[in-house]
């Protein structure tokens, strides 16, 4: 499976905000974007004026590494979006806060995407009963996602479901039993609900160029 190695603290840091990619270091004083607040590499203190492109294309690569995907995956979804009816770029919000990992991550089980996508490959997630180990499956409202009983003891997955009201607890389309490690999608995401400082139209317009 293809993958991003680069720093992701980097990633934080260029973009100028917490993406929240590193888990609990970023609720932490340990923090890059709060230590150092600006841009990686010898000339970050001098952020230059980004053209009508580069604000575009810098709101992709936002979304993008927020999620933790390459650029074809990313593509994938922003074309498929743009087939779906509604407001093109609410259905890319839908689909990326649908993927399986994002779920997992969301419903308090992991405290990071990346550990959600581990945990989703290692196959230790079910989806209605059935072991799932594709990172992008796209969940529907009304299905079941719960750790395997065996996973249930691994003390990361525990230490997030104990943590997870301190890093913002679990949204209101989610209704997870936390005592069965089970959760339920009780509805998809309403727009105002999605915290993370995004400008989907920005993404929309670069791939309408």
């Amino acid at each position: 499976m293809a993958r991003s190695i680069q720093p992701v603290c980097r990633v934080c840091r260029r973009e100028g905000l917490k993406l929240y990619l590193k888990g609990e270091r970023c609720f932490t004083d340990k923090c890059a974007v709060d230590r150092r607040n600006y841009a990686p590499g010898q000339h970050g203190h001098f952020r230059g004026k980004l053209s009508d492109y580069g604000v575009r294309l810098r709101e992709k690569q936002k979304v993008k590494n927020i999620y933790g995907m390459l650029e074809q995956q990313f593509t994938n979804y922003a074309l498929h979006a743009q087939r779906l009816k509604g407001v093109t770029g609410v259905n890319l919000l839908l689909l990326l806060e649908s993927r399986l990992d994002n779920i997992v991550f969301k419903m308090g089980f992991t405290t990071s995407r990346q550990q959600a996508r581990q945990l989703v490959r290692h196959g230790h997630i079910l989806v209605n009963g059935h072991k799932v180990n594709i990172p992008s499956y796209l969940v529907a409202v009304g299905d079941t996602v719960e750790l395997k009983e065996k996973s249930r003891k691994i003390p990361v997955i525990k230490h997030s479901m104990e943590t997870i009201d301190a890093r913002g607890g679990i949204p209101r389309w989610l209704e997870v039993n936390r005592e069965q490690f089970k959760g339920v999608v009780a509805d998809l995401p309403k727009r105002e609900e999605l915290s993370m400082p995004i400008q989907e139209q920005l993404i929309v317009e670069f791939y309408s160029r």
